[in-house]
This record gives C-alpha cells, structure tokens and sequence, in this order.
C-alpha cells in the first residue's frame, strides 16, 4: 500500500495482496481469541463470520485511513446513468439466477409426465428458522458480504492481479474465486456476476457501484429466500413465462458482458 496516496479510489487500488493475505490472518487470529472470550459466538456459524469479516472491515479502514474522495463517490451514484446501468445490471443477473431453477424443475416435471412414479424434489415445504438466526444471516449477507467481497475480491484481487496479467484474464480469475466461494448451485451465476461487478467497478472507478448492485442483489435473494418464491417459479403455471424471462435476460446478461468488456479493452488497451 501507498501510504502517500491521498485520494481513496487510488489508496485501494496501491493495497497489495500480501497485504491483504497479513490482514486476513490477523483478523482470523482476534475472531479466534474473542471466539476463546465468549464461547457463545460458536453458537452460530453466522454470528463468528460477522465477527471475522468486523476485524477484515477494520482492515481495510486502517489502510485507507487519511484518504478522501469517498464522499464524491457517494455523489457519483447519484447519476441517473449510473443508477440505471446498477438496476440494469441487477435484474438481468438476478433473473439469470433462476434460469437453473426453471430448467431443473421443467425437467422434474417432463419426468413426472413420463413416470407417474417419479417422486419430485421440489416440493414446498416450510423452513424453520428463528427470528435470531434470520437476522444474523441478513446482517452478514446484505451489509458484511456486499462490501468486503467487494473491497476483496474487486478493490484488491482484480485490481493487482490486472496490473500482472492483464484485464481480461485478471477478471476471469478473480470471478471464479469469486463463484467458487457460494453455493454449488450458484457457482456459474456468481461467476458471471463477479464479471460484471468488475466491468462496473472498471467503467466508474467506484467501489460503490458494485458495492451497490451486490447490496440490492443480497437483499432480494434474502427476501427470496424467506418466502420461498424461487420454488413457486418452479410450479406451474408460472414455470414456463418464468422459464421464458430468464432465457431472455440469460442473452442480455451474455451480451452486456462482451459488449462492455470488448468496449474496456479497447478504451484501457
């Protein structure tokens, strides 16, 4: 990191991954002290990740401390531009995401016509989970999650390996470390998410941009989450109107990124 830089969007970008790899261990080591402290905190597996991402978020304040500029970034996301291009960008990655939903349930259900005794995995049922638990899971996903994996995996990752190897493979490989760390079901839609929260954080120079669509996208996905919808969209009637919308934004989600990175690669050389 280069501590003589004063400007924030520059200050993130000097942040080397060494650096990032010392802070990780430090804060994993205090998460495993407080943890040592206060027993209760392995009481659940969402309440220490928040504890360990507090210590990565105290991380990246001590290194950018001094810094200004984020104040006019917060202004740049006013832009009635900027504001539909992280709708734009939301939707058709959110929708993406039910694309494997509609396919496995329209397969489960040609199965189901074919053999009568075919028994469905895609039943509704209701999911227990108290009010404490919830919470502690929203918290680490909408306000933990949107801005660390940012500050990591955009903020440092893309930004060094980018100056190594390149834009084009530094997205690639940052965005599959990203789609690695979720869900099996959700490794291809992360993927292709970490792509476009790259051409964003690229094309704007924001951290916030991204920050901002990965917010909207992890609060929705909570929201889904607890009332199940997703599973709905598998019934029919909705699965083939369904089926047909993430088709679509599937093409438009492909076309944005080549058109944009195309567009990058020519513009940063």
């Amino acid at each position: 990191m280069d501590k003589t830089v004063s400007n924030f969007n520059t200050r993130l970008r000097t942040i080397k991954l060494r650096e990032l790899a010392v802070g990780m261990i430090i804060s994993l080591i205090l998460a495993s002290i407080m943890l040592s402290i206060f027993p209760e905190i392995n009481e659940n597996d969402d309440l220490f990740f928040i504890v360990l991402l507090s210590f990565v978020l105290l991380f990246f304040i001590w290194e950018l401390r001094g810094t200004t500029g984020l104040s006019n970034n917060f202004k740049r996301l006013a832009v009635k531009k900027t504001q539909n291009e992280i709708l734009y960008v939301f939707l058709i990655n959110i929708l993406f995401a039910f694309l494997f939903t509609c396919l496995i349930s329209g397969l489960d259900l040609l199965m189901g016509f074919y053999d009568p005794s075919w028994v469905t995995g895609f039943d509704i049922d209701s999911v227990d989970i108290s009010a404490g638990a919830f919470l502690l899971s929203a918290i680490a996903s909408i306000i933990f999650a949107p801005i660390l994996e940012e500050l990591v995996f955009r903020g440092v990752l893309f930004n060094r390996l980018k100056i190594r190897i390149g834009i084009i493979p530094a997205m690639l490989i940052s965005s599959f470390l990203f789609g690695i760390g979720h869900d099996f079901g959700g490794i291809t839609s992360a993927f292709l998410f970490g792509l476009c929260m790259c051409i964003l954080y690229l094309k704007t120079d924001n951290i916030l941009v991204p920050m901002s669509v990965h917010f909207i996208n992890n609060v929705v996905a909570t929201i889904l989450e607890l009332t199940q919808i997703d599973l709905f969209v598998g019934q029919l009637p909705w699965l083939i109107p369904a089926t047909i919308i993430t088709l679509i934004a599937t093409i438009l989600l492909i076309k944005y990124i080549v058109q944009e990175t195309s567009a990058l690669k020519k513009s940063l050389g």
